[in-house]
C-alpha cells in the first residue's frame, strides 16, 4: 500500500511539475498571432511603423515567457501576465490590420 501510495505521489508531482512548466496555450497563441502580422503585410493591411511594433509586442511577450520560465516553473501569476499582454497584442493587430493605413 505504501509503494503504491509512494508511485502515485511521484507521478502526480512529475505530472504537475511538467504542466507547470509547459505553455502550450501561450506558444500557440504567439504563432497564431505571428502568422496574422506576417499576412497583414503580404496583404499590404500594415505599413512598416505598424509592423515595427507588433513585432516589437511580440518580443516582449517572448521575452517575459522565457523568463518565466527560467526557473523551472511558470506560476499562474506569470501566466495570467503572459496571457493579458498576449490579449493587448491580439487588439493591436486587430486594431492596426483595419485601420484603413496601407503599405506604401
Amino acid at each position: 500500500m505504501r509503494k503504491g501510495f509512494i508511485l502515485l505521489a511521484v507521478i502526480f508531482g512529475t505530472t504537475y511539475f511538467a504542466m507547470a512548466q509547459s505553455t502550450p496555450h501561450i506558444g500557440k497563441r504567439q504563432i497564431n498571432q505571428s502568422a496574422r502580422i506576417a499576412d497583414g503585410v503580404a496583404n499590404g493591411d500594415l505599413t512598416r511603423h505598424e509592423t515595427k511594433q507588433l513585432h516589437r509586442q511580440q518580443k516582449h511577450i517572448r521575452q517575459e515567457k522565457r523568463m518565466a520560465k527560467a526557473d523551472g516553473v511558470v506560476t499562474h501569476q506569470e501566466r495570467a501576465h503572459i496571457r493579458k499582454d498576449q490579449r493587448i497584442a491580439n487588439k493591436s493587430i486587430y486594431r492596426q490590420k483595419n485601420d484603413l493605413q496601407e503599405r506604401l
